[in-house]
């Protein structure tokens, strides 16, 4: 029994002498919510729409609900929904006219509108605003709306790219919580974000730079994957504590957040040496601990490595 929702074999695609993506080669389990994290330029679109039957692959192949992105690019389209960084809805149709031309669009019985209709309003909290035209909802409610579109012909895997780009945090937070909710619907979730906070709700995640993944794990593995230990510092004069920090011998790498640091470090034991260090150049110190890493920590890591 096939237990993968998306399978790449060293997929890549080329734009003149740019390679955008550069032999992927991973698969995305069923009912998983994958997340493609990486910065902007980092090959996340580009992926998406190759998965999607949209752009043709210069080499590699990809097989998306068992079908592949090479051959059967037509057929697969009937299994996923996909929304794009600018989803094309109609702001001068109503939240329930943009529903309903979505439906026509992807040939949906009309038996089964009225059902399906109810439940993605209601699960996407827009009952209230169905006579509302598109261009008046904020930008949260168009993504919630944008998402309702995608499932109206329940698709098997749900490709989002990068969904939440420019939401508030509060319409970010419910947007998760309607992603969850597909999970229990065992709809394949694999979602591209910038955002490496949103990457700790996914089940793995693929950390993608420069058109390759550099670590495809869970987010928790990933974190617990950098070698040594890291120290957080607190101090007022953080960027100037920084610089000194690279100095020191042993330290493989900081981060400044604000007024604190994340400080790399070979040894767990270094950091009253560290802290003492610090402060006998006169740059005050408020504290510092062992903590975790950081998805952050551990990419800014990776790049600097390459």
């Amino acid at each position: 029994m096939i237990n993968h929702a998306i399978k790449i074999e060293n997929l890549s695609k080329k734009f003149n002498n740019v390679v955008a993506v550069d032999k992927l080669h991973f698969d995305v389990k069923k009912g998983e919510l994958f997340g493609l994290v990486g910065p902007d330029g980092a090959g996340k679109p580009t992926t998406m729409r190759l998965l999607t039957g949209i752009l043709a692959p210069t080499s590699g192949n990809a097989w998306v609900a068992g079908h592949s992105i090479l051959t059967e690019a037509e057929l697969l389209k009937e299994k996923i929904g996909y929304m794009s960084q600018r989803f094309g809805l109609y702001e001068d149709l109503t939240v329930m006219e943009n529903i309903l031309f979505y439906a026509d669009l992807y040939e949906v019985p009309r038996r089964e509108r009225p059902a399906r209709i109810e439940r993605l309003l209601g699960f996407s909290n827009l009952t209230p605003f169905k006579d509302r035209l598109a261009g008046k909802l904020s930008g949260g409610m168009k993504q919630k709306l944008g998402l309702a579109c995608s499932l109206i012909h329940t698709p098997e895997i749900l490709f989002l790219d990068e969904p939440t780009n420019g939401v508030d945090p509060v319409s970010r937070r419910d947007f998760w919580k309607i992603l969850y909710d597909l999970l229990k619907q065992e709809i394949t979730v694999f979602v591209s974000t910038a955002y490496l906070d949103e990457a700790e709700r996914c089940t793995r995640i693929g950390l993608m730079h420069q058109g390759s993944i550099l670590m495809l794990d869970e987010p928790a593995a990933i974190k617990r994957s950098l070698p040594g230990a890291m120290i957080e510092v607190w101090s007022e004069e953080s960027r100037q504590a920084a610089g000194l920090a690279k100095t020191i011998e042993g330290v493989n790498n900081v981060n400044v957040y604000g007024d604190k640091l994340h400080i790399a470090v070979a040894d767990r034991n270094m950091i009253n040496s560290i802290k003492d260090r610090l402060q006998k150049t006169g740059i005050p110190i408020k504290g510092a601990r062992e903590i975790t890493p950081s998805l952050e920590d551990v990419f800014i890591s990776m790049v600097e490595k390459q």
